[in-house]
């Protein structure tokens, strides 16, 4: 399992790498330059408000059956067949749900026209994603990885006509944005059903109500878990431009998305992370293995990367947003340094989630899911009033270490782990040794000669305390 975990992350890697950075620092980040902070700030909430509902779309079907198949692959046909005509009815619930809310509070006319496209949108990933889960279940983790980054590749290559022709460029509006992300998300979808279509054969679409209501039961638990995450993950920009005076609120949901763009590009891995170890760990626990080597590696390989990106974050966030943007950089940097810190926790979150989530521990798991949600929720409604952008900031931070330290703490228990006395002092030392490279860092005259020295030196550290082992990962790599 190892080997197999590592040959694919590679892979996983590598073409996220080379795809999803473009994207969110080439396109994203252009748009945002283009269209100003308000605009982009409005598409921004609208956006995440589409993402805090959007699980009545899935309702715990994706992470349900990705651990599923990967248990009992034969179910494939069957489950297909189903849930495909599930997906669509859930659909048109998330749609009316979605719009009766947004009436509720006082959308506009033009913010409700972005978000018909944006519910279709999010319909578009949500069944991408469950027919991926599909993929990956089956261990074609291959193929899944170039999945993975084919919505993106497709908008990279629409946008850039649109953004970097002149004919285009100086009409460029936000509409335009979301019409290139719905062209991209319906190729891909058609694209991964034909896939998925291969493996299982010849499908009938079923509306097998008896069918629903048992699979809705196994489900939910998965279902109330992503709901309750994304609250206190995209609640924030919701937040701030509800709970503040128009344009103020708009404005800073766009400061907001500034920083958080930076965050979500360094996330990718911690999803990417997740989305292979799920099935892997839920192999590993159906075939009763140990996971303790496995849950050390993945860990190490995902925190030590979170610690070095969170360090350098915080010593050069000024230069790293003035590099990035034309406005609102001074108050933008100071909270790209927050919630990069709350990276690690966000690291530690989707390995050990991902074990919990694995094993079936959702009673676990939702619990210390709703306990984040009313602490962001609440750390928002006291802190948004009086430092509004940044106070959305400090709220993720101190969620985000909560619940990784709940779930650490959790997977320790319920799968009696032995944490490493020796694995822990390596960590905290290597997190010290960081934050020296980076106060060291301050005195070179360059800051990109003093960023990368911080890189580069910690990631030597990494090596010289032995977290990394090249030799091992050799060994795996080569030998099952």
């Amino acid at each position: 399992m190892k080997r197999k975990f590592i040959t694919n992350l590679i892979l996983l890697l590598f073409l996220n790498l080379l795809i999803k950075p473009f994207w969110l620092l080439g396109i994203d980040r252009t748009v945002q330059n283009m269209v100003g902070d308000q605009t982009f700030g409005m598409y921004f909430a609208l956006f995440n408000f589409s993402m805090l509902l959007n699980i009545l779309l899935d309702v715990g079907i994706t992470n349900y059956n990705n651990r599923n198949i990967a248990q009992h692959q034969f179910l494939l046909p069957k489950h297909l067949s189903n849930i495909v005509g599930l997906k669509l009815m859930l659909a048109i619930v998330y749609a009316i749900f979605t719009l009766t809310v947004a009436f509720i509070i006082g959308y506009n006319k033009v913010q409700f026209h972005l978000l018909f496209f944006l519910i279709f949108n999010q319909f578009l990933i949500s069944f991408t994603l469950y027919l991926r889960s599909n993929i990956s279940g089956l261990h074609l983790f291959r193929t899944d990885s170039f999945i993975s980054v084919l919505d993106r590749s497709i908008m990279i290559i629409i946008c850039s006509v649109l953004l970097f022709n002149s004919s285009f460029k100086a009409s460029f509006t936000i509409e335009w944005f979301v019409y290139a992300q719905t062209a991209a998300y319906l190729l891909t979808s058609i694209i991964t059903f034909i896939i998925v279509l291969a493996q299982s054969g010849k499908i009938k679409l079923r509306f097998d109500f008896k069918f629903f209501i048992v699979f809705l039961r196994k489900s939910y638990p998965y279902a109330l878990l992503v709901l309750l995450m994304s609250f206190y993950n995209r609640i924030d920009s919701v937040m701030l431009e509800r709970l503040l005076p128009d344009p103020i609120g708009k404005e800073q949901a766009g400061i907001y998305a500034q920083a958080f763009r930076l965050l979500d590009a360094v996330s990718m891995f911690g999803v990417l992370f997740g989305g292979l170890l799920l099935p892997i760990f839920s192999r590993m626990i159906k075939q009763k293995e140990h996971v303790g080597s496995m849950v050390q590696l993945s860990y190490t390989l995902l925190v030590v990367p979170a610690i070095i990106i969170a360090v350098s974050s915080v010593y050069y966030n000024e230069q790293i947003m003035d590099l990035l943007y034309h406005s609102n950089t001074n108050h933008s940097s100071g909270i790209l340094g927050i919630l990069m810190t709350g990276f690690i926790g966000i690291a530690s979150t989707y390995i050990f989630g991902t074990l919990l989530t694995a094993n079936g521990s959702m009673k676990q798991l939702n619990i210390m899911a709703f306990l984040g949600m009313v602490l962001n929720v609440s750390l928002n409604l006291i802190l948004i009033p009086r430092f509004m952008a940044f106070g959305s900031a400090y709220a993720s931070l101190i969620t985000q270490i909560c619940t990784a330290i709940a779930q650490i703490t959790l997977a320790i228990i319920i799968f009696k782990l032995k944490p490493s006395v020796r694995f822990i002092i390596q960590l905290i030392l290597f997190a010290g040794i960081t934050v020296t490279m980076g106060t060291i860092s301050q005195r070179f005259e360059n800051w990109v000669y003093g960023y990368l020295f911080v890189i580069f030196t910690s990631a030597l550290f990494a090596f010289l305390l032995k977290l990394f082992n090249l030799k091992d990962l050799y060994q795996i790599i080569r030998y099952k």
